[in-house]
């Protein structure tokens, strides 16, 4: 690392140096697998309320009361309406088994409308369009419920829906309604109330549970996504899906892993997780939601099965490991398999009887992980192989991937290329690749620009830049940066331009993790930051060069020459054969010593004078490496320019990239006989 920051000081001085690139105009290599470019996408696991809370769009927080070994059952998020006692009750015939507690609500001094109110998640957006609501109540009621969405502050009623009573003693009954404020609230300090009449009842009291509410969703999906958070994603324009991400698919304990079955189905019958992060999730965004997820947004998924491994080290016998193995192949069969088959039919049944594209299933999560030695182990020795057999017994187009890199576990000082003494070694499943993570600091990313020349397929499962230079050693001993920053992200899309290079056996790249709510977080560094206010709702730096790269894919890498290393300039270039051939030629300056814009010249071979191309570059507007786009300012620091460049004498394009920028040129006319363009 000293040896490599030293000679990109050395380089670095020369920054007025042109960079001249010949782009070939045939060679290179196919990108990506299954007739699909390289991608870029992210990773999706409910972490910083990044579901629950986040793109999942339920407004109520606590909404059927769920709990599990380490979270309490508890009223917490609901507050009383007019001296209301709130409990919370088990009854003896629940609304269903997935969701045994209840809340009784009942009346603790005289008479009149009694009931509760919800905060949400830290708040909730209110505006002029159709929110739809349901609740459950046990209980004889004759009257009316309302239904409000109100300021916190003033209590000023918003709007508010008359729901006719259904209720009835002994039997849980659903009740549905849909509400439009007449008025926007002026902030996101608001909450939702349900309220009734304690004459109408018997003894003044009634059982609630499973109390819902939703603004339009995304794609107008039925309990689906939020819509200003998946329009965010959707317009990076990404490629690929990771999930059930991360740790939250191994679970605490092999007692409360992520399994996918509990995730189906009315939410009645969901039972909620007993989630990693530090509270519990709903179950709310489940197997269906994700899958629709991925089909709205156009996206190729990466589904993660449960591999015999938990957070706390329990790791499944070989013995006992069939079951899972079972249950992995009806995961898949589920996603992909026909109408008429066992879990087909069950996906059918919950209306879409259409399979799902699956190429791509992932064994575990980080199986390599020092933290249990006995998992590590356990996946050379059995668990990994075994899942990988089973699947391609049945599935042989599938592509299975390992949830290590052959770099995994990293001997000590080393984070690059294959490490054959500790790795897993794929010499019992040759046609299987890896996972990289690499959460680094930039230089660590620009050092590792090469890391796939010589070896074999991976996905980069989960990437970013968490750390400022100089963080290490130990990396981990400090805290994360605040938000994604400009030197990260340059530092990220040198990586990228690394991995594209390699994509005829690097499928995608997966920013992880994508999205952090502002209240309450473990893992700051997201492509997107949000709050109950859409008005927070903020592309970081990094989604900017995420999504300059995925909005111009290369279908087949084209070979280059130049005049010049690697260094402070990186690129990659190739064609797009979706858009008649059009060229690219992706690039980043990573000169972190030198303020000088560097002079570059592309030429793509076969390229006549007199053809045009459009260059994008992205910058730093505030000249601070370290600055981010911050939620609560508002304030966006990346400058995107956008020029039309025209190929001079010998077809080439002329142009200066400035201190730590990000490029793409496009000439998006190839094929075209009046571009210039010679096939």
């Amino acid at each position: 690392m000293v040896f490599f920051k030293a000679l990109l000081a050395a380089v670095c001085i020369a920054t007025g140096a042109a960079v001249d690139v010949v782009v070939r105009s045939s060679g290179g290599n196919v990108t990506g697998k299954f007739g699909h470019p390289f991608g870029y996408g992210f990773l999706h696991e409910d972490i910083n309320n990044s579901g629950d809370g986040g793109i999942y769009a339920e407004l109520i927080q606590n909404r059927a009361f769920q709990y599990s070994p380490n979270f309490n059952v508890s009223t917490a998020h609901y507050f009383p309406i007019n001296g209301a006692s709130l409990s919370i009750q088990f009854l003896q015939e629940p609304l269903s088994q997935a969701l045994p507690a209840s809340m009784r609500v009942a009346a603790s001094k005289g008479t009149g409308k009694i009931g509760f109110k919800n905060e949400g998640y830290w708040g909730m957006d209110v505006r002029k369009q159709k929110y739809t609501g349901s609740f459950w109540v046990k209980g004889a009621y004759t009257g009316s419920f309302t239904a409000s969405l109100q300021s916190n502050l003033t209590g000023e009623i918003f709007g508010s829906a008359k729901v006719p009573s259904k209720a009835v003693a002994n039997k849980w009954t659903e009740h549905k309604f849909e509400l439009i404020p007449k008025k926007e609230a002026p902030n996101s300090n608001n909450t939702f109330s349900i309220t009734f009449d304690t004459k109408g009842t018997k003894n003044g009291s009634l059982d609630f549970n499973l109390i819902s509410l939703f603004p339009p969703t995304y794609k107008n999906r039925k309990n689906g996504l939020r819509v200003d958070i998946a329009e965010a994603l959707a317009e990076m324009n990404p490629h690929f899906l990771r999930f059930p991400g991360g740790n939250m698919l191994e679970g605490l304990t092999n007692d409360t892993y992520w399994d996918w079955k509990d995730t189906l189905g009315p939410l009645k019958d969901r039972p909620g997780f007993q989630g990693v992060w530090g509270y519990q999730q709903t179950h709310g965004l489940g197997m269906m939601e994700y899958l629709e997820w991925a089909e709205d947004m156009d996206l190729q998924i990466v589904v993660a099965v449960w591999a015999g491994l938990a957070l706390n080290g329990d790791v499944t016998p070989q013995t006992d490991l069939q079951p899972f193995i079972d249950d992995a192949l009806n995961e898949i069969e589920f996603v992909r398999g026909p109408a008429d088959s066992t879990w087909g039919a069950r996906r059918a049944a919950l209306g879409h009887p259409e399979p799902f594209e699956l190429n791509y299933v992932e064994v575990g999560n980080e199986d390599w992980l020092a933290g249990y030695p006995d998992g590590w182990e356990s996946y050379r020795a059995y668990r990994f192989k075994m899942f990988h057999d089973a699947i391609k017994a049945k599935y042989p187009d599938i592509q299975v991937i390992a949830s290590a890199a052959t770099s995994d576990p990293a001997p000590e000082g080393k984070t690059t290329g294959p490490n054959t003494q500790n790795g897993l070694g794929f010499s019992q499943t040759p046609d299987a690749i890896g996972d990289y993570h690499p959460y680094r600091e930039p230089d660590e990313l620009v050092a590792e620009f090469s890391r796939f020349d010589n070896d074999i397929g991976h996905i980069v499962g989960e990437v970013a830049a968490t750390h400022v230079n100089g963080a290490t050693p130990p990396r981990w001993n400090g805290p994360l940066y605040k938000y994604p920053w400009w030197i990260g992200a340059v530092g990220e899309a040198v990586s990228l331009i690394g991995y594209e290079r390699n994509s005829d056996r690097i499928p995608g790249t997966f920013y992880a993790p994508v999205l952090k709510n502002v209240n309450r977080f473990q893992w700051p560094i997201t492509l997107v930051q949000f709050s109950a206010d859409p008005k927070m709702t903020t592309r970081a730096v990094t989604w900017y060069c995420w999504s300059l790269f995925a909005h111009h894919p290369i279908s087949h890498t084209l070979p280059t020459t130049s005049n010049s290393s690697y260094g402070p300039v990186y690129w990659v270039a190739g064609k797009d054969e979706a858009r008649d051939g059009a060229l690219v030629w992706k690039g980043a300056t990573y000169n972190t010593t030198d303020g000088g814009s560097i002079p570059v010249s592309v030429k793509f071979e076969g390229v006549n004078a007199g053809t045009k191309a459009s260059l994008t570059v992205l910058t730093n507007s505030v000249g601070d490496p370290y600055a981010y786009n911050d939620p609560f300012t508002g304030v966006n620091i990346v400058n995107t320019t956008t020029t039309e460049l025209t190929a001079g004498y010998g077809g080439g394009f002329h142009f200066s990239l400035p201190q730590l920028s990000v490029a793409v040129l496009d000439t998006d006319v190839a094929g075209n006989p009046s571009s210039g363009y010679m096939n």
